[in-house]
């Protein structure tokens, strides 16, 4: 014997369907929303400002810090970051909006109100500082304030619409995760944490100009006086071997606190950085295309080991080269 089979009423079955609609619908717009307000925060910078703040905490506590402290200190640094970023993108608008590489960030989309983007930037800093103030300490908040300010007021609405020094003293700003992380685990400014900030403080210029090299017309129609705007290519790639060679002899300053298992990677990923800046001057110097997204690329990679060295060299607690005796 078959037995009857019951099918919703036709009634039932829209009204489900219906919901189903109103469900996903509500679902794709919230999602929309929050890639959106993501997009402000630029995570991508996000996370290579974390990865050097890691190694800074490591190096501070000579060995493996607190868990706990390390995290409630990524969660602030990654809120203040946030937060400078997503007032960085209300400032710029009117520029984004003519580059072909920032085109797609929310304000230049429309997908994010100007206003609503401002309050997101000002919460963001807000929460980020008091998170700081109760997780770690008040130096470390206070950096984190320091590095919003400087970033939003200092290198957007000074700097970088006003001289082709903008990302060099604008980079301070990138330079502070480092100082935070120190901070957060010993309460004061130690020397290591300035010599670090200056590895990253002379290895901005070089990284974005390589850049800035790629994106000429881009920073051009938008009146943004980047070097390789205002400057020949030549002089633009010798600028980026002098700042090289810096940053290459620079590292070597924090020898005295390290082991010489960072010794051997600042000495050779710094060598390999110094020589790829020297073939790109040598190509644009010579008149032939270059590639200087490789270059690039490359810093990304060298700051990364970099620091990674650092944090394995506390961690293994070797013992550290010191200070040379005469």
């Amino acid at each position: 014997m078959t037995l009857p089979v019951s099918h919703p009423a036709p009634a039932e079955a829209t009204g489900r369907s219906a919901t189903r609609r109103r469900l996903t619908g509500a679902w794709l717009r919230t999602r929309r929303v929050v890639v959106a307000y993501l997009g402000l925060t630029k995570t991508r910078i996000i996370e290579q400002l974390l990865v050097v703040t890691v190694p800074a905490m490591f190096l501070a506590a000579r060995g493996v810090p607190s868990l706990s402290l390390v995290a409630a200190t990524l969660v602030g640094g990654a809120g203040a970051a946030a937060s400078a970023h997503a007032l960085n993108c209300v400032i710029d608008a009117d520029i984004d909006v003519k580059m072909k590489r920032t085109a797609r960030r929310p304000l230049a989309k429309g997908q994010v109100p100007p206003a609503h983007a401002l309050v997101f930037g000002l919460v963001l800093a807000g929460l980020s500082t008091v998170w700081l103030w109760l997780t770690t300490n008040q130096l470390a908040a206070g950096l984190a304030v320091t590095a919003i300010a400087f970033y939003v007021l200092v290198y957007t609405l000074v700097l970088k619409r006003r001289t082709p020094q903008n990302i060099v003293w604008g980079g301070a700003a990138g330079c502070m995760p480092v100082v935070i992380g120190w901070a957060a685990v010993t309460g004061s400014v130690g020397w290591p944490a300035l010599v670090m900030f200056g590895v990253i403080f002379f290895w901005t210029p070089p990284h974005f100009w390589a850049l800035a090299m790629r994106y000429r017309d881009d920073y051009a129609a938008a009146g943004v006086p980047m070097l390789p705007v205002v400057a020949t290519p030549e002089q633009v790639s010798r600028r980026i071997v002098i700042y090289a060679w810096v940053m290459a002899v620079w590292s070597l300053l924090l020898l005295p606190a390290t082991s010489w298992i960072y010794a051997v990677v600042a000495v050779g990923s710094g060598g390999w950085f110094v020589l790829r800046a020297h073939r790109l001057h040598a190509g644009v110097a010579a008149g032939r295309e270059v590639a200087p997204m490789k270059l690039f690329h490359l810093s990304n990679m060298y700051l990364c080991t970099l620091f990674i060295a650092i944090a394995i060299d506390a961690a293994v607690g070797l013992p550290v080269l010191g200070l040379p005796t005469f």
